[in-house]
């Protein structure tokens, strides 16, 4: 069983930018890859971006690549989803995940793990 606690979400202004941190636990959780997906109201869930614990491969959705960078840091056991330049279209709540797969490849219903989410508010 792998855990992940989000956390860094809130209310920021458009242009803000915001760094999101999830905190992964749990026994083999390196054998993992690390996701970060979203869901606004009425829209089904979206993949941002995926990274796993050994080497730098990285990837992203088309929707944010060029603004959402992901990266981790193994002695913290910790994955972050830096965000910039934010709109109010980003308005989601946003979650961590994990899988045995390649996250970024993978179906959303066949994702093996999820965090409890964590809301993100663009507004002025």
């Amino acid at each position: 069983q792998v855990q992940l606690v989000e956390s860094g979400g809130g209310l920021v202004q458009p242009g803000d930018s915001l760094r999101l941190s999830c905190v992964v636990s749990g026994p083999d959780y390196s054998d993992y890859s690390m996701g970060w997906f979203r869901q606004a109201p009425g829209k089904e869930r979206e993949f941002l971006a995926a990274v796993g614990w050994i080497g730098g491969a990285t990837s992203y959705g088309n929707a944010v690549k060029e603004r959402f960078t992901i990266y981790r840091d193994n002695a913290k056991s910790t994955i972050y989803l830096r965000m910039n330049n934010l709109k109010p279209e980003d308005t989601a709540v946003y979650y961590c995940a994990a899988d045995r797969a390649w996250i970024g490849a993978q179906a959303v219903s066949e994702v093996d793990y999820w965090g409890q989410g964590t809301q993100v508010t663009v507004s002025s």
